[in-house]
């Protein structure tokens, strides 16, 4: 009797408190899978749409290389609808490219600044700042191309960019600075030409 009467009462225990929890059990289980499934929905739409940066990157690319007339405006409009993806980074400096070819260097310089202000990517940074730093020096704006030099901190970029260093240096006319800036660039093992403009610089 006891024992059907302590059964009783657990039974009774338990009705009481689904009766004062359950909606709460149900409630977060439910909001759980919601979540689980909303976490995965997000998910395969972050991944949707990386693929779809990644296509539409490549279009633009092949519009720049083919030279057709809209590629450039193309490429803007891409840029501004992905200004958060680094697919955008990486066409800012395809663009820049294509832009000083065609002369065309305020506005690769420009595009070359929004790529560094853009973007944290260790691969990429040094690229455009040793880019900047040509354009800059071709727009005999010497001072600002070796102090965009300075911003190149990887350890791997300091051969190629003490070398460009000395050219920037030759151009504005300090033959003794570019002269320094070969040597030390010699030493990190930049490119075998270092030999021919220290040659041509003892002349």
């Amino acid at each position: 009797m006891d024992v059907n009467t302590t059964e009783e009462q657990q039974i009774e225990s338990i009705k009481a408190w689904m009766k004062e929890n359950g909606k709460a059990v149900v409630l977060g289980a439910v909001l759980g899978l919601g979540g689980l499934y909303g976490w995965r929905y997000y998910q395969g739409e972050v991944q949707t749409a990386k693929e779809q940066a990644s296509e539409a990157y490549t279009q633009v690319v092949q519009a720049l290389d083919s030279g057709s007339d809209d590629a450039i405006s193309q490429t803007q409009t891409f840029i501004k609808d992905n200004s958060g993806s680094q697919y955008a980074v990486l066409a800012a400096l395809q663009l820049a490219k294509v832009q000083v070819e065609k002369g065309e260097l305020d506005a690769a310089a420009a595009q070359l600044n929004w790529a560094i202000s853009h973007t944290e990517d260790v691969a990429l940074l040094p690229v455009a700042h040793t880019r900047l730093a040509r354009i800059l020096a071709a727009q005999q704006s010497y001072d600002n191309a070796l102090a965009e030099l300075d911003k190149v901190k990887a350890e791997s970029w300091q051969g190629k960019v003490t070398e460009l260093r000395g050219d920037i240096l030759l151009q504005k006319g300090d033959k003794s600075g570019a002269r320094d800036a070969y040597i030390s660039a010699q030493q990190l093992g930049a490119s075998p030409a270092l030999q021919i403009k220290l040659d041509d610089l003892a002349q």
